[in-house]
């Protein structure tokens, strides 16, 4: 058997058609090349790797994102990369809930912050957007702030004149970088204790 062949058994595996769909997992970020690897992609990064460890492909285009269909933590979940860049992620992630009937608790959003350094992450129950317009986008469209999330550190600004458009879009250095990927094991973890119901849990062992 190659190695292509044992992947795609995994993936045939990972999602079991026996269980209903009913948790969504959005990494929020922005569709094409040039964006790809920017600090506010940092959600897309975060679901890639959940794919790399759960055995899983962005194989699909629905409800306006790349989509695929997983067991994580024996939950079925949803997992989206919506397409309709950042400041309307509602619409991709309204859409979704809405299509499988998933209550907006069973949503979990993975998404960039200035606001902690790029080893460091956030679990949160619920919240306000934070000034996040993905996140902003979301509360409107699915009018509740009811729903978890994982805040990822890309680091602040260098200095208070330096254009935050510029800054988010812009992309780690290599230190930063390593520093944001030895987290992402941490993040898959705690995906899968949050699907499980156990943010308490995620939160005390992860919010560091």
């Amino acid at each position: 058997m190659s190695i292509w062949d044992a992947f795609e058994r995994i993936s045939a595996n990972n999602t079991p058609k026996n269980k209903k769909l009913s948790f969504v997992i959005a990494g929020l970020g922005n569709p094409g090349i040039q964006y790809e690897n920017s600090r506010h992609n940092a959600g897309y990064m975060a679901v890639d790797a959940l794919a790399a460890k759960y055995g899983f492909t962005f194989s699909s285009h629905k409800f306006r994102s790349l989509c695929a269909e997983a067991e994580i933590g024996g939950v079925r979940c949803l997992v989206l990369k919506p397409e309709t860049y950042m400041n309307n992620s509602g619409e991709a992630v309204s859409q979704a809930l809405d299509y499988y009937k998933i209550p907006i608790e069973n949503l979990l959003v993975i998404f960039d912050d200035i606001s902690l350094e790029p080893s460091h992450i956030r679990i949160r129950r619920k919240g306000s957007a934070g000034g996040h317009n993905g996140i902003k986008s979301i509360i409107a469209l699915c009018d509740s702030e009811e729903f978890p999330r994982i805040k990822l550190g890309v680091g602040a600004k260098p200095h208070p004149d330096y254009d935050l458009a510029d800054w988010v879009l812009g992309k780690f250095n290599e230190q930063q970088r390593s520093a944001f990927d030895s987290r992402l094991d941490d993040v898959c973890a705690a995906a899968e204790l949050i699907v499980n119901g156990k943010i308490s849990e995620a939160m005390n062992l992860y919010n560091k």
